[in-house]
Order: structure tokens, then sequence, then C-alpha cells
């Protein structure tokens, strides 16, 4: 009896006629590529009721192209800002994205990121190798847009994958020293928003994401209603004296406590940077950003005697954090108890 054989090419042939019009098989998955249409990946397993809903639908969108899609870094960072991706990040995270996706759209806008190499990831990360910092997040953002490019099925395979960071020697972020604290309240008048962001960040130990997002309408039984927008912690935090201050200086024309200059809407991230950055030059304080006030509640409940507990009930900080943030303060607490042990002791 003779068995007819079956050649490589004939198989594959078998295995795309299974496969319906326009649909293609690639390494990582199924997608849906024509001519004039974006490139879509399937997140359904073939052959099932979903994958047949999710082709239905692509035939059917009213939207489509009338044109082949430039396959450039604009065009994939465009597509990026549309995805789950993007859209799930958190508003301080987007922030920080949109710099380094600006960035690249400026510099290679209309390259190929299929054409893109390890080397040329290399060669990116140590041209902006005296900014380490933002070497090492642009390669941690283009890490997540080169993953969606393979997604898209533009390309096969991540070229940033496996390319290391520069070695950088961390700087470990301290609170504001007394004297630079005061010398900022000096420098910022009661009234002044960058008075008043300072107040409710050291008053409240919360994030600035979500002091710059706090109403007027969270102020409730004398403290702060929060809910974190990293945690989704609910906390109630009382509002010392030097903020509430603050707030009775502070003009109530938005339902924002801290307001854009128009008043229109809530300060931005980058307005209050900005703002705050130019009180830290002109104090002498560039050594110590918005983020370490933080550091500041916590540090100052533990000097005033405050278990981890205690601390985190208004930091909302989870017990390693709480650690983290106060291990400086925490050491000399207890070595200021420990010698005071140990004076008592000679004297008796």
């Amino acid at each position: 009896m003779n068995v007819p054989t079956i050649s490589m090419g004939s198989i594959c042939a078998m295995a795309k006629r299974e496969l319906p019009k326009h649909v293609y098989k690639q390494r990582n998955g199924i997608y849906f590529q024509r001519r004039g249409w974006p490139s879509q990946k399937f997140q359904s397993e073939f052959g099932t009721p979903e994958f047949w809903q999710e082709y239905a639908g692509i035939l059917s969108l009213k939207d489509r192209p009338n044109r082949v899609i430039a396959r450039n870094f604009g065009a994939l960072i465009d597509s990026y800002r549309k995805s789950p991706r993007y859209r799930n990040l958190k508003p301080r995270t987007g922030l920080d994205y949109d710099k380094h996706l600006d960035f690249f759209c400026e510099i290679m806008g209309a390259a190929s990121p299929a054409k893109m190499q390890r080397k040329d990831v290399i060669r990116l990360r140590d041209a902006n190798a005296d900014k380490a910092y933002f070497a090492n997040y642009s390669l941690r953002v283009l890490r997540v847009l080169m993953e969606h490019c393979v997604d898209l099925g533009w390309r096969e395979t991540n070229p940033v994958r496996g390319v290391p960071e520069l070695k950088t020697v961390k700087k470990e972020r301290e609170p504001w020293p007394r004297d630079l604290l005061q010398s900022y309240r000096t420098a910022c008048d009661l009234g002044t928003r960058e008075r008043l962001v300072m107040e409710l960040c050291v008053g409240t130990g919360q994030r600035i994401a979500d002091v710059l997002a706090m109403r007027w309408s969270d102020i409730q039984d004398g403290g702060f209603v929060v809910r974190q927008s990293k945690t989704g912690k609910q906390l109630w935090v009382p509002i010392l004296p030097e903020l509430q201050s603050a707030l009775d200086a502070a003009s109530r024309h938005s339902v924002f406590i801290l307001t854009n200059e128009q008043g229109t809407n809530r300060w931005s991230y980058r307005g209050a940077s900005a703002a705050v950055r130019k009180v830290r030059q002109r104090i002498g304080a560039l050594d110590y950003d918005i983020h370490s006030w933080r550091y500041n509640a916590a540090c100052e409940l533990v000097e005033v005697g405050c278990s981890d507990d205690l601390v985190a009930s208004v930091t909302g900080q989870s017990p390693a954090m709480v650690l983290h943030y106060t291990k400086k303060v925490r050491q000399k607490v207890r070595a200021i108890e420990a010698q005071q042990k140990r004076s008592d002791k000679n004297r008796s």
C-alpha cells in the first residue's frame, strides 16, 4: 500500500486554511491582519465562541481606516495611549510615562519600531548616562512600549528585555530638617498655595497625588477623610493646628482645596512641583522634595513615641514602609533612650 507523503508546506497550508480570512498565526498568538486595517491580537482561543465573537466584531467596525497605518514610533505611541495598559496606569505614573513617551516621539517618531535592535536600546540608554534616573526610567517605559509593539504583531520580540539599567548610587530620601522646614514657612506666607500644599503634606502624611485631590467636603469631624489612590485605603486624619491655620487662610472658590491659577480645577502635579521647586531653590533645599514631607510626618510621629500601628493609622503605610521611612530617626530615638539608661545607671 502506497502512503502519500505530506510536506511541511502542505501542513502549514492546511493549518492556514483552518483560520478565517485575514487571520494569521504568529509565535506569540493569533492576529487579524488586513491591508489598510490596524493589526489586532485575538484575546480568545481560536475556535471558541468568544474568538468568533471577536472576529465578527472586528469585521463590523464602522470606523475602519481607508489607508495603511504607518508603523512608526509615533503610531505605536498613539496606539499605546489608547490601550488598557496605559489607561490603567495611576494618574501620577501616567504623567511620568508621558514625559518619556513625548521624548521618544520627538527623537524617533518617524522611525520603525520593527527595526529597533538591542544595540539601539543600549545606545539610547547610554546617551543619557549623565542623567541616570532619566535613562533608567526611559528604559522601563520603552520596555512596556515595545511589549505593546509585540502584542500588535508589529514584531516578534522585545529588544528591551534583558537590557540592564545603569548602576547608580541610590541616595536615601530623608525628611526635611526642622530649620529648612521653618525657612520654607518663612518664605511662603499663609494664604499661598505653596504654603498650603506643604502644610497638607506634612500635616496629613499623605502622598502628593492624594493631597492634590483633596476637596473641602473631605473635611469631616475635624479631620480629613482620605481614600488613598495607590492602596485604596480609607483613612480619617485629624487636622493639626498648623494645618488648620493654613486652611483658614485659604480661599474657597473651588471644590478642590488646591487649585490651578484660574481656580477652575485642581492644581496639577506638574504645576505644584514647579512652584515648590522655586521655593526649594530659593531657600537652599533642593536636596529635599515634596515626597520628603511624607517622611516628616512619619518621623515626627515616631519621635513623639508613636508605635508603628499609630504611625500607620495616619500615613496608611504598611509596617514595612513605616520601618523604611523612619529607620534613621528610629535609631536616633532608641540611641537617646539607651544612653539615658546608661547615664541613669552611672548616677545610681
